[in-house]
């Protein structure tokens, strides 16, 4: 291969070898730039929908006169706002009567800020529980800089929403309300809001996942995003590339208090749903069946027959509970619910609570290996749910293959454990039921899917379980029932 490049190469047209090379290396470049062009055309542009949009996002002040909780941080500072419950654990939490530098709380009056947004012409406003809880006084302030006194209409602790009033006679901006269920990860969104204090700061990203249930809420599907969102941005709006209200940014996972890249916000199209009851009936009622379920993994697909991982298994089923009076069963795996596949245990809570009470769903079930249709006539979700207690146990030596020791079911401990058959586990030692997370005290009341009724029944079904394979042991913990995997 030749080290140089010829100044001239034999054309027809007598062209340049030089000029030849530099007119390919021209026409590459171009080519480049019209392929790359799209890539780079295809990123958004929020400017104009910023412009549209951000007249009706407000931002949210309030003071508290006589504070009855505490962020945990020091509550003198205007950028610092009521953090989210399922975050307070970080800083101290509600219940702590100290501030950041570990201080009792001041007396004086609390200022915090949050954000909102407005919904209809006639001055309603959507924005985070936690951001006017407990508020004496509330003022929203617009873009263009209207400061109007907020009337606090009611609030849904459940879902972290509150409904706000204000009045004006200039007209309102409102936004556009769009549908959240059509969100698929990877959809631009952004959100406008007041972090920090930093009035209308506009922040981007994309939808990281759909569906996500956080520990302080069953009953939202929340939106998970990689928007950035900070103390502040509570209670505004997430926004799809349409200009339309899809979500409000509610919480973030952080360990540090600011923004990680994780951020949640709950569903539009229930927010609105809890919107129009609040306006309209002054409260939320939600769907109930009465039903504690769990996961399935693996290990409980193999045990109940299940080919995959899937549905939600029930755990207990609740007295005087719908579920009750339809025939679900504990050991029942909910497969669907009203034609709506359930994938994992978190889908079904936001199904249910989303059906009108008094309406009658229909449930796909597995049970005992065989697939059966329930229907169910939901119930109303209780404001309560009360607390059993476990009474301590006598100890006994450790015994048996599955490592553990069990004694008859007390008579009179029955009510107070909220079972009505099974036996309790006295003492625990090496084997499989520790492996598996048996406690002392634990009232097993199912072993490899058959009713526990005595010591007896306990010990002929040991003796007959499979060896190596797994199977399932239901126990009842605190007056909460689980089901467990042990392999023998």
């Amino acid at each position: 291969m030749p080290e140089y490049l010829p100044d001239r190469v034999s054309s027809p047209a007598g062209v340049s070898g030089r000029s030849l090379v530099i007119s390919v290396f021209l026409m590459l470049a171009l080519l480049a730039a019209v392929i790359a062009r799209p890539a780079h055309a295809g990123l958004p542009d929020f400017t104009d929908l910023v412009k549209e949009n951000s007249g009706a996002v407000v931002n949210i002040s309030t003071t508290q006169e006589s504070p009855k909780r505490n962020t945990g941080m020091p509550l003198d500072k205007r950028q610092l706002e009521q953090l989210p419950e399922f975050f307070q654990r970080f800083f101290g939490g509600p219940q702590s009567p100290f501030n950041g530098d570990g201080a009792p709380a001041p007396s004086h009056p609390v200022r915090s800020m949050g954000s909102g947004f407005i919904v209809s012409k006639d001055g309603y406003v959507l924005t985070n529980n936690h951001v006017v809880e407990g508020a004496d006084e509330i003022v929203v302030r617009l873009s263009d800089r209207r400061e109007l006194p907020a009337k606090l209409v009611g609030t849904d602790p459940r879902s972290d929403l509150a409904v706000l009033k204000i009045e004006d006679k200039d007209e309102l901006p409102v936004v556009h309300i769009g549908k959240s269920a059509d969100l698929q990860p990877g959809q631009w969104v952004f959100a406008i809001g007041s972090p920090f204090g930093f009035d209308y700061t506009v922040t981007a990203g994309i939808v990281s996942a759909v569906g996500r249930a956080l520990p302080s809420e069953n009953y939202v599907p929340f939106i998970q995003t990689d928007v950035a969102i900070n103390p502040g941005n509570s209670g505004g709006p997430l926004f799809n590339l349409d200009g339309e209200v899809v979500g409000i940014n509610s919480q973030i996972y952080t360990r540090s208090g600011g923004f990680m890249g994780v951020s949640f916000a709950i569903p539009i199209d229930q927010a609105i749903n809890v919107f129009h009851q609040i306006r309209d009936k002054g409260s939320v009622s939600r769907g109930w069946l009465g039903v504690l379920i769990q996961e399935v993994n693996k290990d409980l697909a193999d045990s109940f027959g299940l080919s995959r991982p899937r549905g939600a298994l029930v755990a207990e089923v609740m007295a005087d509970s719908p579920a009750q009076a339809a025939g679900l069963k504990s050991g029942d795996i909910v497969l669907a619910y009203n034609d709506k596949p359930i994938k994992l245990s978190s889908d079904l809570p936001p199904m249910v609570g989303s059906t009108p009470v008094g309406e009658t769903a229909h449930l796909k079930v597995m049970r005992g290996g065989k697939k059966i249709d329930v229907d169910v006539k939901i119930g109303q979700l209780p404001s309560e749910a009360s607390a059993k207690a476990s009474p301590q146990s006598p100890q006994a030596p450790s015994s048996g293959p599955l490592g553990l020791t069990v004694q008859p079911l007390p008579a009179d401990a029955k009510d107070s454990l909220g079972v009505d058959h099974g036996v309790l586990v006295a003492n625990l030692g090496r084997g499989p039921a520790l492996d598996a997370g048996v406690r002392p005290n634990d009232v097993i009341t199912e072993l490899n899917r058959q009713p526990v009724n005595s010591v007896d029944d306990f010990r002929s079904i040991v003796k007959d379980l499979p060896d190596g394979k797994a199977v399932s042991m239901r126990i009842v913990r605190q007056g909460r029932a689980t089901y467990l995997v042990m392999k023998p």
